[in-house]
């Protein structure tokens, strides 16, 4: 498997990069970067944990939906969440998607979808109680989102009262600007999208009602009854109740009826009066879509089929080392700036020392760059028509920032060398601690804000932090006489430390930044140890053994996971700083699942193909329903759940040696009452 450790490392180190973009984007309403780049970046972080089978489950960037709610207004949780969307770039995304999508259904036949254009505004979402307008939510999180009611209710496409509606019924759309409506107020925001999320954030409604803000409804959130059983009938009976439906939606049945939609309508985009960035394309069907259901972070049932991204050539002046959080060394190349897509950029990915050796990248080359979702731009190809006569192959350097040894690992499933070098000092080397820090503050761990990347370095520079634990014994006595530091922003800084001092134990196992442990890992070995005090085990090298032993029963805890975990707690500076965190924290138990499912407490495996269902989808059913599903037969497991299609023998041979109970597929569908 080519390039494991570039994946891993590279998946890692660009979660950060998008919590910033999220925050830009949702939360300030400036994208610093351009949505091609952005929903690249997000894309290809799904695409990898998704396509390799060593990050199966490591989902970093899936509860990055939006940005936490702003102070300004009032939180509101919304009571289905506002999900974000996976991205397609090419038809084989849109191939896989479908297959995808086929095989969780067990679904022969082609599968409907409407295709809807993907408009670049502000997601909200409407609530009606009897067919009166009764609150507004931003985005948000996704989870919860700003109350701005009197904002929404300013704008004329949202009907303020329906005529014969159910009784309860959620609208969500996008809250957009027209171009040319753009052209009349344009010296006062940045982008249409700007003037759109600024002015449904004013704290003043009065303010909000001068921009001629405007609005698409494209689906529901909660509604009592349920009405419709196909998108392209919900989308027409919102229309029969005065919301605006754009008129480019349509239906399609198959792979060539997408590529010709979607090719239509980047032809037409330069040509409306509103930002299109793709296509969505959701399963038409609404009982297929409850089936599909949602992964952490975006619905299986929709997609959004992305325009193509955009190019510029510059010359490379520099080829530069950088070390991440993990120890890996990553070469940027330094550009001369150029515009692309809008966006002026000076930097640009090289990846990796293969990369660099098998495009031939040399300082002073002309090079294609390519905005298209990596952390920063990347080059594409070399133009070697204008490469100067005498420049000189680039050498990869051997030695990290530190001085010490870098060295290519090899990987555990292939057994292959990896592409990337990578430094293992950890703390002990500076540059590679110092992004520790930076991963710990970050949004999906302590989510310390007012803590970000610049002020951890200045923070360390000034040796105000250098551990963990030093964030939470911050002299703010000495922070006091820097500069660009007044009262308001020190006790900003000190209420948001304090606050996350309460951390639960999944978010600090993710936070502590082992190797290969992403959200969804840290959750599965939180549940395992469900108290810290457990997890403190792990420090003991006596105990370490036999609870890593336990751990290679979980599903989706692997080999790598495991090896990660010893090295991790192996290494003595590690354990001293570990330990002295937990000190300064109240690491909160893991909250015990709901109590209302059928297999509830107990252990499930599957084997078999299933006939009513996938076995993605059992599994799913079985998670919602309590149970946890093991990866092998061991005496822990309680039920071996048997597919009628080609179970494994061994597996079922050695269920029966251990006296574990066997359901056939049968028993399975009638405990469901399905």
């Amino acid at each position: 498997m080519k390039n494991k450790k570039k994946i891993q490392d590279e998946y890692k180190k660009k979660v950060n990069r998008l919590i910033n973009l999220n925050k830009a984007y949702f939360d300030k309403d400036k994208p610093i970067v351009s949505d091609s780049e952005f929903d690249k970046l997000k894309q290809e972080l799904i695409n990898i944990s998704k396509k390799y089978t060593f990050l199966k489950k490591i989902k970093d960037l899936n509860k990055i939906v939006g940005f936490k709610p702003s102070t300004k207004f009032e939180k509101v949780k919304h009571t289905k969440p506002m999900l974000s969307l996976g991205n397609a770039f090419e038809k084989k995304d849109i191939i896989d998607f479908k297959k995808k999508i086929s095989n969780f259904l067990n679904f022969k036949s082609d599968i409907q979808f409407s295709a809807e254009p993907k408009i670049d505004g502000i997601s909200s979402t409407l609530r009606y109680e009897k067919g009166d307008l009764v609150f507004g939510l931003s985005r948000g999180d996704g989870i919860f989102g700003e109350n701005i009611t009197e904002n929404l209710a300013t704008i004329k496409d949202i009907p303020k009262k329906l005529l014969d509606p159910p009784e309860i019924l959620e609208v969500r759309g996008e809250v957009y600007i027209g171009k040319k409506d753009f052209e009349k107020i344009k010296d006062k925001f940045a982008n249409p999208r700007n003037a759109a999320g600024g002015s449904l954030r004013q704290k003043n409604s009065s303010e909000t009602a001068k921009i001629p803000l405007k609005f698409f409804a494209y689906g529901i959130g909660e509604v009592k009854p349920k009405l419709f059983k196909k998108q392209s009938d919900l989308l027409k009976r919102l229309k029969t109740w005065g919301f605006p439906i754009n008129e480019l939606c349509e239906t399609v049945n198959n792979t060539d009826e997408i590529e010709k939609n979607h090719m239509n309508l980047e032809n037409l985009r330069s040509n409306l009066d509103y930002d299109v960035d793709g296509v969505v394309y959701k399963v038409n069907n609404l009982d297929f879509q409850e089936r599909l259901g949602s992964t952490a972070n975006s619905p299986r049932w929709a997609i959004a089929y992305k325009f193509s991204s955009v190019k510029a050539s510059s010359k490379i002046t520099n080829i530069v080392i950088q070390v991440g959080r993990t120890g890996a060394i990553t070469p940027v190349a330094k550009i001369n700036p150029v515009t692309v897509g809008g966006v002026v950029v000076s930097n640009a990915t090289l990846h990796n020392e293969d990369e660099i050796n098998r495009k031939d990248i040399r300082i002073g080359d002309t090079v294609t760059i390519q905005r298209a979702g990596d952390v920063i731009p990347q080059v594409l190809s070399v133009d070697k028509s204008k490469r100067n006569k005498n420049s000189k192959k680039f050498i990869f350097p051997t030695k990290c920032l530190c001085g010490a040894i870098t060295k290519k690992e090899t990987s555990i499933t292939t057994k292959k060398i990896d592409a990337v070098r990578r430094c293992l000092k950890g703390y002990e080397c500076d540059f590679t601690a110092k992004e520790k820090l930076k991963h710990i503050v970050s949004k999906d761990a302590f989510d310390i804000e007012g803590l970000g990347k610049k002020v951890i370095d200045n923070f360390w520079n000034l040796n105000l932090i250098k551990t963990p634990a030093d964030i939470f014994r911050l002299d703010y006595f000495k922070i006091r006489k820097l500069e660009g530091w007044g009262e308001l922003s020190i006790k900003n800084l000190q209420n948001a430390i304090d606050k996350s001092k309460n951390i639960m134990l999944d978010k600090f196992i993710y936070s502590i930044g082992i190797r290969h442990i992403g959200q969804e890992n840290a959750k599965i070995i939180g549940n395992f140890f469900k108290k810290s005090k457990h997890f403190s085990e792990l420090f003991n090298e006596k105990k370490r053994a036999k609870i890593l032993q336990n751990l290679e029963d979980l599903n989706g805890i692997g080999d790598t996971q495991i090896r990660s975990i010893d090295d991790f707690f192996s290494n003595k500076k590690n354990s001293e700083i570990i330990q002295s965190l937990m000190l300064v924290l109240n690491i909160k138990d893991m909250q015990k699942i709901s109590q209302n499912g059928v297999f509830i407490n107990k252990n499930i495996m599957f084997t078999g193909g299933f006939e009513k269902m996938s076995r993605s989808e059992a599994k799913a059913i079985a998670e919602e329903n309590g149970a946890k599903i093991l990866g092998s037969i061991s005496k822990k497991l309680n039920y071996l759940v048997i597919g009628n299609s080609k179970p494994t023998k061994k597996k079922i041979e050695k269920a029966k040696e251990l006296k574990i109970n066997i359901m056939t597929e049968e028993n399975w569908y009638k405990l469901l009452n399905r």
